[in-house]
């Protein structure tokens, strides 16, 4: 999950997640604010491998939360825990190259503004 206005409009990745098996339908409310079986923790903007949530800054508009899945071909073993997006981004596609590795993509936007600084 990226904000893109986040960290004054150079973005902050609050969630990164990989190795999801096929089977994993869900999770569980609270489930990926900490380690879990269920996924591989990839490096947040704040360095953990885990979800953090939004906290907007007091007077700004809401922010996007781009949330985006990409199933790939590529064994979970070949991506190991801590990776930045960049670095799992670069597993997926070599420089120059089509995303070789990508097999299907969705993706959903949200909006939200911390309601405490309102």
């Amino acid at each position: 999950m990226t904000d893109p206005e986040g960290r004054g409009g150079t973005g902050s990745t609050h969630w990164l997640a990989y190795g999801i098996p096929a089977s994993v339908s869900g999770f569980a409310e609270g489930e990926v604010s900490k380690p879990s079986d269920k996924y591989v923790g990839g490096k947040n903007t704040q360095g953990a491998t885990y979800y953090l949530g939004p906290c907007t800054p007091a007077n700004q508009m809401a922010h996007h939360y781009a949330f985006v899945l990409i199933a790939t071909d590529l064994v979970p073993s070949e991506l190991p825990p801590g990776l930045t997006r960049e670095e799992v981004a670069a597993k997926l596609v070599s420089p120059g190259q089509p995303p070789a590795h990508t097999k299907g993509v969705a993706g959903m936007v949200g909006l939200f503004v911390n309601p405490w600084h309102e």
